[in-house]
């Protein structure tokens, strides 16, 4: 489906849950108000919208969190989700935490990709950064995963929010001295994973810290790697520009929401733990399906609703974010209300 600029809407991101089993700094550093289990969708209440923005011509679909594998079922939701006509690629990003435990019911499940966030790769400053996590349980996750992903060609990213890691350690007094966002090439490298650097978005507790500037990113990263060559295979369902280094068995990429915004080629809609359908990031407006999904009517009243419900937040999609206006935006939630 298109929205009102014409924009083709395939993609949506599924939130199932708002509880995480860690307290990353820019994201949910003092815990979070769990809103009561009640009030959180069932998996197949999410399944059921799913089916419906299927019909839309939503094609894709995230599932995130908080940290989704604390949710129980996820593994079993993903299946539901590959069960569905019409969709056809299912991922999960996931901290890493409880990888290894799960990895293989994911495979088995179907996931068509795992993309793991990890902003460091010295154990100190990740265990400051989010809140006492072990990087060495992400790490083992990491070759686990692998292993379980090589035989099915299942590919894996690692998602690194681009934060000045010097500056943030010394703010929070864990001595780490470098390389910064470097020492993350090393995965890429050894690895045929994608290493992504993401810039911090301005929303809830992210407002606080200052993201690194892709341009000069880049620029850094061509005067380390004169031979990096752009990369314009498709490597995923979202907005990230890759490249590739030379003798390095995965590529690198930057998703530039500030300073490189994509706004023009936007395909995803958020779908929060609570059944709140978002268009954009950046504004409080959506759609409260939980509500038309547990109010009354028959079942082919709701659908009927839904569908009619989510058509309506395509067409009310706004053109663009103001995320380089932080003045001018509406939604004051975090991001684990939201759905990373």
């Amino acid at each position: 489906m298109r929205d009102g600029f014409g924009r083709t809407i395939d993609y949506m991101r599924i939130s199932v849950t708002d509880r995480c089993n860690l307290r990353c700094r820019y994201c949910m550093p003092d815990g979070v108000e769990c809103v009561p289990m009640a009030d959180i969708l069932t998996l197949e209440e999410s399944a059921r919208i799913a089916a419906c923005s299927a019909l839309l011509g939503i094609r894709k679909i995230k599932i995130t969190g908080g940290e989704p594998l604390v949710r129980l079922g996820c593994c079993r939701f993903v299946r539901m989700l590959k069960d569905t006509r019409g969709i056809e690629n299912v991922t999960i990003t996931t901290n890493g935490i409880l990888l290894e435990q799960y990895v293989d019911q994911l495979v088995e499940a179907g996931i068509d990709g795992i993309n793991i966030s990890l902003d460091t790769l010295d154990g100190g400053l990740y265990k400051a950064l989010t809140g006492g996590g072990s990087l060495k349980a992400v790490q083992k996750a990491l070759e686990r995963t692998l292993k379980a992903c090589e035989s099915r060609h299942i590919p894996i990213k690692i998602n690194a929010v681009s934060l000045d890691l010097k500056d943030l350690a010394a703010h929070l007094g864990c001595g780490y001295e470098g390389p910064g966002w470097r020492e993350l090439l090393t995965l890429a490298k050894a690895y045929p994973i994608d290493v992504r650097f993401i810039e911090m978005m301005p929303v809830g507790y992210g407002r606080q810290y200052r993201s690194l500037n892709h341009g000069e990113l880049l620029r850094e990263l061509q005067a380390l790697y004169p031979g990096l060559e752009k990369d314009d295979s498709v490597h995923g369902n979202g907005p990230a520009v890759y490249y590739r280094i030379p003798g390095f068995l995965g590529s690198v990429g930057f998703i530039s929401a500030i300073h490189g915004k994509f706004c023009e080629s936007c395909n995803r809609l958020r779908l929060t733990s609570q059944g709140y359908l978002k268009s954009c990031l950046c504004y409080e407006d959506g759609k409260d399906l939980r509500q038309i999904l547990r109010g009354s009517g028959t079942e082919e009243e709701k659908d009927r609703m839904l569908l009619a419900a989510m058509e309506r937040a395509i067409k009310q999609k706004p053109m663009a974010h103001c995320f380089e206006h932080p003045e001018m935006m509406t939604e004051c939630g975090n991001m684990v209300k939201i759905g990373g």
